[in-house]
């Protein structure tokens, strides 16, 4: 089995310079129906963790904290890269967000 990769979504203030800082990436309503574009929602499964919501994608899952008013980081767990990667490329492409990997702190998207 292949090792799972970790990675984290954020809205970088201003992508050329990492010191700015990051933006929220929305309400938790404006995220999920954001990522819905591309595939990912809850599977609709009754929630049996408190505090964090887990959305599937292709080849990823997407967890994030509830109760805040505003996402500013959402955590990308990669079960397949083959089938994440071409989405969560595109995805962050088009809303403006960038991944961080979480071992080697490499910001791409």
């Amino acid at each position: 089995m292949a090792k799972k990769r970790m990675l984290v979504l954020i809205n970088p203030c201003d992508p050329e310079d990492p010191s700015a800082g990051n933006a929220p990436l929305g309400t938790e309503r404006e995220v999920c129906e954001k990522l819905s574009h591309y595939n990912t929602a809850a599977d609709g499964a009754p929630i049996k963790r408190h505090g964090t919501m887990v959305l599937h994608g292709p080849g990823y899952t997407i967890e994030y904290a509830v109760g805040h008013d505003e996402l500013t980081q959402a955590m990308v767990i990669v079960n397949n890269m083959d089938f994440a990667y071409p989405v969560l490329s595109k995805m962050c492409r088009a809303l403006g967000w960038k991944m961080q990997d979480t071992e080697s702190g490499q910001i791409f998207g």
